[in-house]
């Protein structure tokens, strides 16, 4: 009899590592008891010995079957291990159209698991509710605004913590928090996703201040006509409510929502409010004047293109009045939209790592984007970066060329293609030409090089450790030309 014992949770990469052993070794399902830590002991006479895996290659198995292992492993069901295994070995041993049979029993077993997998992921995305707390450290950290934390408790169903983290670190990217459950926690520090034991309801906060607004505003946007209580439940179980601040607001509401609906029906039509004649429009087009200031000052009322209509505010450039190195980037982004500061989130961290290793100083710098509105599309709860146009980018212009008539730098870096096509050539061949310099009339030199959210976008870890050690190389390049003026 072999014995595996595997971590708590959902130790995916130990079983398939386990599991792929013991198929070498030609074990059979019912050879195989699976144990998680701090089980071992139920069974001391068994010790699990050190497979000698034979030297025949792993047979190949559908991809389509990883997929289910994984969702399989997540799930509560204490069999799951030797259930996934038992597939496997079937799979390997004749049955190789297994996953099609949709009413075998260990298959409708394990697309049930991956079923009910996949909805508590989703309830967990729809139902943490992160609530604020002071930092113990007292200190803001990199981008953040304040040195706030925001925590919340969740009660799975199943093992899911390590598959769900990865989207709220893409949903909160610009919050510190932590996800506390009774099995795993997940915490996120603005660069980097760890997890840590389990914890207790007593290790989160129960309150905080803004969930009175939070109960206001559910309440008010409550449709008392539409509600179908059996739907709401169906999609916000019961089971959930607890850890809910605006659930404490259900009972009442469905209990007083047919009142309110007869009485609405019974109201009189309201009148309409007297009309009154719409506010002058500000100016179109702001002509750029005076000091750094009050340029800054001038381009919020900008309205020379439509971006500032979706976007929050303008981000202007920032740094000393007379700055010899000026950074150019394209366009503000989702956190320096809400900000108001230009390179503060993910690829500002990012470009103050690689201007630290190339010996440059960000407080010493003066930085910009070409663009000074932020385009997105709307995705869901997503805005996603959408590139400015021609028109658009000539609208903003005007702005780039009189920070650069008061800044006076002696170089000019162009972060990604759209800050070189201004400044250098309209059809600039950015990876042709990054790295070399080019020179104006008055003197300036200008380089162009990658813009650091292109190295955000690598998937491929090589590839983004190559490129941004060019990144790097590049910053180099404009710190050697400073330190030898």
């Amino acid at each position: 009899m072999r014995v595996v014992a595997l971590k708590e949770g959902a130790d995916f990469d130990g079983w398939r590592q386990a599991a792929r052993t013991l198929l070498l070794d030609e074990v059979p399902p019912e050879k195989v008891t699976w144990l998680v830590t701090g089980e071992a002991s139920l069974l001391p006479d068994h010790d699990a010995p050190t497979a000698q895996a034979s030297a025949r290659p792993a047979p190949r198995i559908p991809a389509e079957f990883l997929g289910l292992m994984q969702s399989l492993i997540c799930h509560s069901d204490p069999q799951r291990y030797g259930l996934a295994y038992r597939l496997l070995w079937r799979l390997t041993h004749g049955e190789r159209q297994l996953l099609q049979l949709i009413t075998d029993a260990d298959v409708m077993r394990a697309r049930n698991a991956e079923k009910n997998v996949r909805r508590d992921s989703h309830k967990m995305k729809a139902f943490v509710r992160f609530r604020e707390v002071k930092a113990a450290d007292g200190e803001p950290v990199g981008a953040f605004a304040n040195n706030s934390v925001f925590i919340a408790w969740f009660e799975p169903s199943h093992y899911i913590v390590e598959r769900v983290a990865p989207f709220f670190v893409r949903r909160f990217t610009g919050m510190r928090w932590s996800i506390l459950t009774p099995y795993r926690s997940a915490h996120w520090d603005g660069e980097t996703l760890s997890f840590s034991a389990g914890a207790t309801k007593a290790d989160a906060p129960s309150e905080d201040v803004l969930e009175d607004y939070w109960r206001t505003y559910y309440a008010s946007i409550f449709n008392p006509a539409r509600l179908k209580v059996q739907a709401m439940q169906s999609e916000m179980p019961v089971k959930y409510w607890k850890n809910l601040p605006e659930a404490q607001l259900i009972p009442s509401l469905i209990r007083e929502a047919r009142p309110r609906t007869l009485a609405m029906v019974e109201a009189e039509a309201t009148t309409p409010k007297k009309r009154f004649a719409a506010p002058e429009l500000r100016s179109a087009v702001v002509q750029p004047q005076g000091s750094l200031a009050e340029l800054r000052a001038q381009a919020r009322d900008c309205r020379g293109c439509a971006l500032w209509q979706p976007a929050t505010q303008t981000v202007f450039g920032e740094g000393p009045e007379h700055a010899q190195l000026m950074l150019v980037g394209e366009q503000p982004g989702d956190q320096e939209d809400l900000a108001g500061r230009p390179f503060i989130g993910p690829a500002g961290r990012l470009l103050d790592k690689a201007l630290l290793e190339a010996g440059l100083d960000r407080k010493t710098l003066y930085v910009t984007n070409a663009v000074k509105h932020f385009k997105f599309t709307a995705r869901n709860i997503f805005r996603q970066h959408q590139g400015a146009n021609a028109e658009e980018q000539r609208a903003c212009r005007p702005w780039l060329q009189a920070e650069i008539q008061r800044v006076r730098p002696k170089l000019i870096l162009c972060l990604g293609a759209t800050a070189a096509s201004n400044l250098i050539a309209a059809d600039f061949p950015l990876l042709a030409q990054r790295g070399q310099w080019h020179r104006w009339p008055d003197g300036t030199q200008l380089m162009a090089t990658v813009h650091p959210s292109y190295l955000l976008r690598l998937k491929e870890p090589a590839a983004r450790a190559r490129e941004t050690a060019a990144f790097v190389q590049d910053l180099r390049r404009v710190a050697e030309i400073l330190t030898a003026a």
